[in-house]
């Protein structure tokens, strides 16, 4: 299969591509405005001449995204830290990441630079043609390694784009021998009740070879739980999940979309952790003989007990499910100053949402049910 034909439509850029695709950023004035907005001060001549010379796309992220990520995240967490003790020792390997789904642009960013520090190569990223709402983000998302998910098309259409979207997930891994993260759901999860689509899973069968057992196989997947001790956009969701509740036909415009984005990055998140799974080959095995739905289920479900059994639990979880649940059941793990700083804090959420008529004990619910959530999956998971 020649990749460059087949793929070209989604795939990033191939690094003997670039020189043009310098000049062509260089030349928009829109991303000449992002630059100036993120990096005041620096001359555009000079990020020029620095983009120019980088040779590959990997060079290019080390040049720019890791500094500024690990800036961003010196500036915006208490600490990213990553456990990949459950990976085998052999730091070649490469995986296709699937996992809960936190910050539309940070959850893969992070990953990245905590993958080059532990001398791993960066991951290649699936992201929805949704939010490429500018060309400049379409052309510095390809140059930045990531693959284009096709959402924006008609149902014809998106069964041959999820067929090709496959294919390219198996020549990644196989031939290109590179890394993937992807989410394990269309969209991040409102509530932080995480669970696998199945849908996602059939897609990955769409390409490789052998049964759907060997295909998911040839993926080499690894379960990861992110964890964020605060969501920056908790409050934003709350609001949202009022909205629909008092219209049933209420739908986030291209405006909210970006401040969910922007909130996203620059917000705080207090400390953020990571945590690989052993890969699925590991057990998938056992799971050869059901039926083909079946197997689905049960491989998402697997999935699901490996993201939670991860996820890092901090006070503020413990502290959320008691205030749910009336109760202290929890309070062994948390003091009354967390109980009352979280408390605090979930005051001011609810104050920053802006709607005329706000449900207070409804916001409040769904604020708590959000850090509350995957502690309940974890005590699941671990029983």
């Amino acid at each position: 299969m020649n990749a460059n034909v087949e793929f070209d439509e989604i795939r990033p850029y191939h690094d003997e591509e670039l020189p043009q695709v310098y000049e062509e950023l260089i030349a928009d004035a829109a991303f000449r405005q992002a630059v100036d907005t993120v990096m005041p001060g620096v001359p555009f001549e000079v990020w020029s001449q620095k983009m120019r010379a980088c040779k590959t796309k990997l060079e290019f992220q080390k040049t720019f995204c890791y500094g500024l990520l690990w800036k961003l995240a010196k500036e915006v967490t208490d600490g990213l830290t990553l456990d990949h003790t459950a990976l085998p020792a052999d730091k070649s390997a490469a995986y296709t990441y699937i996992s809960n789904h936190r910050d539309i642009i940070l959850d893969s960013g992070f990953l990245s630079i905590l993958l080059v520090d532990q001398g791993m190569d960066t991951v290649e990223i699936a992201i929805g043609d949704n939010l490429l709402i500018y060309p400049w983000i379409k052309t510095l998302v390809r140059l930045n390694k990531s693959f284009i998910v096709q959402r924006s098309v008609g149902m014809r259409e998106m069964l041959m784009s999820s067929k090709r979207m496959s294919e390219y997930m198996h020549f990644a891994i196989k031939e290109k021998h590179q890394g993937i993260w992807i989410a394990q759901r269309e969209g991040r999860a409102k509530d932080s009740n995480d669970r696998t689509q199945e849908s996602i899973l059939k897609m990955m069968t769409m390409g490789g070879e052998g049964m759907l057992l060997d295909r998911l196989k040839e993926l080499n997947i690894v379960p990861l739980s992110i964890s964020y001790e605060y969501d920056p956009c908790d409050f934003l969701k709350a609001k949202e999940f009022q909205q629909k509740r008092d219209d049933a036909a209420f739908k986030k415009s291209r405006q909210d979309d970006l401040v969910n984005m922007q909130t996203g990055i620059f917000g705080k998140k207090g400390h953020v952790h990571y945590r690989m799974a052993e890969p699925v080959n590991t057990w998938i095995d056992q799971y050869a003989e059901l039926p083909k739905n079946e197997f689905y289920k049960a491989v998402a479900a697997r999935i699901d007990v490996a993201i939670h059994q991860g996820y890092e639990i901090y006070a503020n979880n413990y502290v959320a499910l008691d205030l749910l649940n009336g109760n202290e059941a929890q309070a062994a793990h948390y003091t009354e100053e967390q109980k009352k700083a979280f408390e605090q804090y979930l005051q001011e959420r609810i104050d920053m949402i802006d709607l005329p008529n706000k449900d207070i004990d409804f916001l409040r619910e769904r604020l708590l049910t959000m850090y509350a959530n995957p502690l309940i999956n974890q005590l699941k998971a671990n029983a």
